[in-house]
């Protein structure tokens, strides 16, 4: 399927209140319910039906399993019992466990956890067999809703379920989020951060922690200052190793969450600390800053009530950030959206987002090891005006997210190996061209090229004008794409791709020549010797001449022209309006054609007759139109061969078409200026 380039303006973070309902009945979850109500029916989901295809894409399911509402599996079903907590998360069957982890981590905030899953929902009276859940998509929020008919096998959950067996959220949300994706199988393996931005709309950044930026203290610190989610592992060699204690009370392989960054004075020094959470409950650190260690008698009471610190075994502690480092291996951090914070938030970050496409032939150049097609790929302004706060840079993230891969799992597509380069500006606007990347290093660039759905890094950079460039790693692969920048102070983007403009010289007229050319004396005999005595040729007869004066050529190896471009020649230059061509009409044309074989002579590199579909916007600029990627892309789907490759005759028609819808352009903007001036003289 081809991608279409897609409006790249920048755009605000979208805010979860006007969520889009997604069923495809065009009603919402409120509307869908009362009508199941007034019918007295129990909700049936068409979208996503109780069936093999909703289950797996690429194998049938190995158990029997039979859909059940929890109606039929227990007597008295909840939708939340208690509170919506760690122990209502329990992987089933499926490799989903990356995105258990982050429902878990869900639960640690109830104001993102209550939109997400909207509490208003029960098994009470007005029970219809129908719940709804929100998620986040490529900055839009979207509505997503079920019926309850869950997968069971001997009267059991097959999937995600509850340590309390008649609580159901935590499998319909993992329903929901299965139905938003396609399918229960296209769950199966992911990374906790993609499922935490589907959450909240926020940005995550990963982090090995022995190789941390020297500022990673303070990069926490505001971290948790905006609300951010933050969560911190130990790496494990092995499957043994998944959930083994370390002597130091810690956990292998297992998700903790950071919730507190400080400073306190002991002995006579500042110490940093870090606070930590173990979502069980229970099991803590047992080192220097526990909850008993010695240090604490260092502090003075009210710097321990101000830290909270109370030697209680709830799974929360203290320690120094040297041993975190030591302890620690991986931080992920999902950066929450200014939407996502409470009004009184002090520190939000700044968002812009863009959304585009790479399309093969015409937007997807790959990275710089393709410096050819790299300058062909999408490119977007960065404008960083304002130092962070006490600083002589601008700090901000980069991410970029492929989208929809998951959900095409099922057609065999793969996650594509993704990355970004950003440039100096040189100062001047437009979409930059080969050469400048030829002679110009890269001032920034994401850390790795890596086959995840999105890939973020931190920079801080002066304050001035740069080039951020969106790739896949190799070219020709096609996908729709969202950029986003969050910056700590207001940063300004622009697509350099957005214009478009037709710089034409003067159509020029029919004027006697007091001496003919060499050239056109031959032109004038070939007319008569097929025309006749009224000097006039069909497009036939037209075809005939061109080809006739392009074989006599040397340096051209464009094969015939077609009798369609002929037809369009005609078109274009028919003054008449009798559907022939008058010699000095022809005369006009062949000076248009001479520009357009000298043009297509020079982006035709290899001299092999045709040009490759990624120098068209060159070869269209030096024509002297500017066309966007959308306009591009739609011009390379439609003249463009299976090899990315463009015939002369292919260039012409194009160079033809784009010359009538000029004019037409220019016609009505006249006529539109007419109008506007009779107006006024009103």
């Amino acid at each position: 399927m081809p991608y279409l380039y897609q409006d790249s303006k920048p755009r605000p973070a979208a805010h979860p209140g006007g969520a889009r309902a997604t069923h495809s009945s065009g009603k919402g979850y409120e509307e869908l319910k009362r009508e199941c109500l007034r019918r007295g029916v129990l909700f049936e989901d068409s979208d996503f039906p109780a069936c093999n295809s909703s289950l797996f894409f690429s194998e049938n399911p190995p158990i029997p399993f039979v859909w059940k509402r929890p109606g039929e599996i227990v007597k008295d079903p909840r939708f939340i019992l208690g509170g919506a907590t760690r122990t209502d998360i329990c992987q089933g069957d499926l490799g989903d466990c990356w995105l258990l982890a982050a429902i878990a981590s869900l639960t640690l905030n109830e104001k993102t956890l209550a939109r997400v899953v909207p509490l208003d929902q029960n098994f009470g009276p007005d029970y219809a067999g129908i719940f709804h859940f929100q998620f986040w998509q490529h900055n839009e929020w979207l509505d997503v809703v079920i019926d309850d008919r869950l997968p069971t096998f001997k009267g059991r959950l097959v999937f995600l379920h509850s340590a309390e067996l008649n609580e159901f959220w935590s499998a319909l949300l993992e329903k929901a989020y299965a139905k938003l994706n396609g399918s229960y199988e296209s769950l199966k393996g992911g990374s906790t951060i993609e499922a935490m931005e589907d959450f909240t709309g926020g940005i995550g950044e990963m982090y090995d922690v022995k190789v941390a930026p020297d500022n990673f203290y303070e990069i926490l610190g505001k971290a948790l200052k905006r609300c951010s989610m933050v969560g911190c592992s130990i790496d494990i060699s092995s499957a043994a190793e998944s959930e083994a204690r370390t002597p130091f009370g810690l956990v292998k392989g297992h998700a903790y969450s950071v919730t507190g960054i400080e400073e306190v004075s002991s002995r006579g020094r500042q110490v940093q600390l870090i606070r930590i959470r173990n979502p069980w409950g229970q099991a803590e650190w047992n080192g220097s800053w526990s909850d008993n260690s010695p240090e604490w008698h260092s502090v003075s009471p009210s710097e321990q009530r101000r830290l909270a610190q109370a030697a209680r075994d709830d799974g929360e502690f203290w320690m120094e950030f040297e041993d975190f480092k030591v302890h620690f291996d991986k931080v992920e951090i999902c950066n929450l959206t200014p939407d996502a914070l409470e009004d009184s938030t002090a520190h939000k970050w700044e968002v812009t987002i863009h959304q585009g496409s790479w399309v093969r032939g015409a937007t997807a150049g790959g990275c710089r090891n393709f410096l050819e097609t790299f300058w062909t790929n999408p490119q977007i302004k960065l404008h960083l005006t304002e130092k962070d706060d006490g600083q002589d840079d601008c700090t901000f993230i980069a991410a970029l997210m492929q989208k929809g891969r998951r959900k095409l799992k099922k057609l065999g597509a793969e996650m594509l190996t993704i990355g970004y380069s950003i440039y100096e500006s040189p100062g001047r606007d437009g979409h930059l061209g080969k050469e400048f990347f030829r002679y110009h290093p890269s001032k920034a660039r994401s850390k790795t090229y890596i086959n995840l759905r999105e890939v973020s890094h931190r920079f801080k950079l002066p304050p001035g004008d740069y080039i951020l460039i969106p790739t896949t790693f190799e070219p020709h692969q096609e996908a729709d794409f969202c950029l986003r920048i969050f910056s700590e102070k207001k940063a300004i983007t622009e697509d350099l791709d957005e214009n478009v403009a037709i710089d034409l010289p003067e159509p020029l007229h029919p004027t006697p020549s007091p001496q003919e050319t060499e050239e056109e004396k031959q032109f004038r005999a070939l007319f008569e010797q097929i025309s006749g005595e009224d000097m006039e040729i069909s497009a036939e007869e037209l075809e005939y001449v061109l080809n006739a004066v392009l074989k006599k050529t040397k340096n051209i190896k464009f094969k015939n022209l077609s009798l369609v471009s002929c037809r369009n020649i005609i078109s274009l230059m028919d003054t008449s309006g009798n559907g022939k061509l008058e010699f000095s009409e022809f005369k006009i044309f062949w000076e248009k054609m001479k520009k357009w074989i000298s043009i297509f002579l020079q982006f035709d590199f290899d001299k092999s007759g045709s040009m490759s579909s990624y120098e068209l916007r060159g070869a269209l600029k030096a024509a002297g139109y500017q066309l966007n990627n959308y306009l591009l892309q739609l011009i390379v789907l439609r003249y463009s061969d299976e090899q990315f490759q463009i015939e002369f005759d292919d260039f012409l028609n194009c160079l033809i078409r784009l010359e009538n819808a000029s004019r037409v352009f220019q016609a009505l903007s006249v006529k539109n200026k007419e109008f506007i001036n009779l107006n006024i003289g009103e």
